[in-house]
């Protein structure tokens, strides 16, 4: 399962300092993640290459150094790193995945959502690679949950929209690829902005002023290192069975609304919840949202394709470091 290259690496001694050419293992099984400086393509790349794969990284405005800078909209850009690497396994995570921003920003959204996805379908099935396109729970109108892969999508905002057509132009182009509809994630993050979950723990510790969350619409947080963990699964499976392609979900199984997940923040880490409010209103600022867009996830484990992180596990690992009262880290971890 390795092959063997030369490598240079630098050696310090006491006094000098020497450039050495050494051997070092190569996974023989190659996997290209685009996305890879995003949330979610983070841990994609990290689940791989943990687990004996030999995984490169393309990002765009934040990919220098540890990943290749690939405009995925320049179709020669991507036609030369995907010959020139000739991976066995293409995750395609880059998305525009904001709502709101694809409402104000429509032509770049589909550009990236729907044209950049088609063309790396294409680009994937010329070199014999397996695709897997991420997706969204929000190709459904969420009046009607659990939904299966064979349940007709019915998206109510234009970034459900692009996911659809995004999920349309890669099986078009590539008969063999996968699609994966995930809903709401977390994770390790940058930053809390970086995740709709994470983002709301500030509100959560400033305690002292009143914030109204949304107990309106029905979630299913999900870690992104489980994701990652069934996309490496998937990936793994079709290499031994070709007949591994489709739709397929996965989800957490924790339904819960922003409220409930900010009550579930606030006891994770010992934090008090009463200045957190409940609107059960429908939201009536930004782009429109389903309702309950649950994804019945009984296709992959069949498979025997699946992890779950317990949330309050999850987000405790997550959200840890921007904790901002040091006080609570010992009562939270000892």
């Amino acid at each position: 399962m390795v092959g063997r290259e030369k490598e240079l690496s630098i050696h310090f001694v006491p006094g000098s300092c020497q450039l050495v050419e050494e051997e070092v293992n190569i996974p023989s099984r190659r996997v290209l993640v685009t996305g890879a400086t995003g949330l979610l393509g983070r841990a994609v790349y990290k689940e791989f290459q943990q687990n004996n794969w030999h995984a490169i990284g393309c990002g765009f405005r934040r990919a220098r150094p540890r990943f290749e800078q690939v405009n995925l909209l320049d179709a020669e850009a991507v036609h030369h790193v995907i010959h020139d690497f000739q991976p066995h396994i293409i995750v395609h995570c880059a998305a525009e995945r904001r709502p709101d921003v694809v409402e104000s920003q429509p032509e770049a959204a589909s550009q990236l959502n729907v044209d950049a996805s088609g063309n790396l379908a294409k680009e994937a099935a010329a070199v014999g690679a397996f695709l897997i396109y991420i997706s969204s729970d929000y190709v459904f109108d969420g009046t009607n949950p659990p939904y299966t892969e064979e349940d007709i999508p019915s998206p109510l905002n234009l970034y459900g929209q692009t996911k659809l057509d995004g999920e349309k132009a890669v099986l078009a182009n590539n008969l063999g690829a996968a699609v994966l509809r995930i809903p709401i994630l977390y994770g390790e993050v940058e930053k809390l902005e970086e995740s709709a979950v994470t983002v709301m723990f500030d509100k959560v510790q400033f305690s002292n002023k009143s914030a109204n969350m949304d107990h309106w619409q029905q979630r299913f947080p999900t870690h992104v290192k489980d994701v990652a963990s069934v996309c490496r699964q998937l990936a793994e499976k079709r290499m031994l069975d070709p007949s591994i392609r489709g739709t397929f979900h996965w989800s957490g199984n924790e339904q819960m609304t922003k409220y409930e997940m900010a009550c579930a923040i606030a006891d994770a880490f010992n934090l008090p919840s009463s200045h957190l409010r409940p609107i059960t209103d429908s939201p009536v600022i930004g782009a429109q949202r389903p309702q309950n867009a649950q994804l019945d996830c009984s296709k992959l484990e069949n498979l025997g394709i699946g992890q779950r992180t317990p949330f309050r596990i999850g987000i405790k690992e997550s959200l840890w470091p921007f904790l901002i009262d040091k006080r609570w880290r010992q009562t939270v971890f000892h």
